[in-house]
């Protein structure tokens, strides 16, 4: 049996769909990544499978218990990192370890090896008020406290948004020492960049899922040539593009526009199509991760 079983989940808010049927599996000592925009049903999902919520249709699965008929057992085996910091900001980094470590009838020493690694960055501050703490300091000390309990399975619902570039990096280095520990690990990131840190991942948009494959595979699913394209006006060359023959699609990518050709794409037609256009350039373009969830989400 998986770590993480879900079969046709679905959950409503009023006429707002937020799940909508969504099936997958996370295996055992697995890093399973969902990605995908606000809105896309991820903090519901994982409010869902960590038992603060029930579906209004389909099952799930954590560790062989039932979300429904064993939520009490699930809160005990699972440790959850929600999206907006959740600790108390009066309470010193010292005093809120100690008290999730109270909450699951457990003491810091007892788990202080599990969460060595990632304390002692913030050791030096245990008196420090967890209010007063900068951006990576508070991930750090959530990550802590959900970890205090030893838990099985860790539900981390977008942990790095808000986050520096530095300790982002830091913080999926913790992920990865704790995946070797054995800990089955779901997470949840807008970032594109973080989805190749992951075994495999799910692509999310509008409570569905569009793809769940290895971050290399579902870059490999992408098959249309694809150009990356600029000019001095990004605006005028993004719509006359559109409207070129072979062309599948065209969007903006960072600096640049990425154009998804058809088989009627002729580059020097193209170049000769927008010669008006000042500073035209276009290149050939390896897909990305970002590319097939425009792919699939157009679809």
């Amino acid at each position: 049996m998986s770590a993480i079983d879900v079969h046709s989940l679905s959950k409503s808010y009023g006429k707002v769909r937020a799940l909508d049927g969504v099936s997958f599996a996370v295996e055992h000592g697995e890093l399973f990544g969902l990605i995908g925009p606000d809105g896309a049903g991820k903090t519901t999902l994982f409010r869902l499978l960590t038992t603060l919520i029930n579906p209004d249709e389909g099952s799930a699965t954590v560790d062989g218990l039932d979300i429904e008929k064993d939520y009490l057992s699930i809160r005990k085996r699972v440790g959850y990192m929600p999206g907006r910091f959740s600790l108390y900001p009066d309470l010193s980094v010292e005093e809120n370890l100690q008290f999730f470590a109270a909450l699951f009838g457990v003491t810091v020493e007892e788990s202080y090896d599990l969460i060595a690694p990632i304390y002692k960055q913030i050791e030096p501050f245990r008196t420090r008020r967890a209010g007063k703490l900068s951006g990576g300091m508070k991930q750090k000390l959530a990550l802590s406290c959900a970890l205090i309990h030893r838990p099985s399975v860790l539900f981390l619902d977008e942990p790095t948004t808000g986050v520096d570039a530095v300790s982002r990096s830091e913080f999926w280095d913790m992920l990865a020492d704790l995946k070797e520990r054995g800990i089955t690990i779901l997470v949840s990131t807008p970032y594109m960049d973080e989805a190749k840190r992951c075994d495999r991942i799910a692509l999310c948009n509008e409570g569905r899922i569009l793809g769940i494959d290895t971050p290399t595979g579902i870059v490999q699913g992408f098959d249309k040539p694809l150009y990356s394209i600029s000019a001095k006006n990004m605006f005028a060359l993004l719509e006359r593009a559109r409207r070129e023959e072979g062309v599948e699609d065209c969007y903006p990518f960072g600096e640049k526009h990425h154009l998804v050709a058809s088989a009627g794409f002729d580059e020097e037609r193209f170049k000769a199509a927008l010669a008006d256009v000042e500073g035209v350039e276009i290149v050939s373009a390896e897909p990305t991760i970002e590319d097939m969830f425009i792919k699939l989400m157009r679809r």
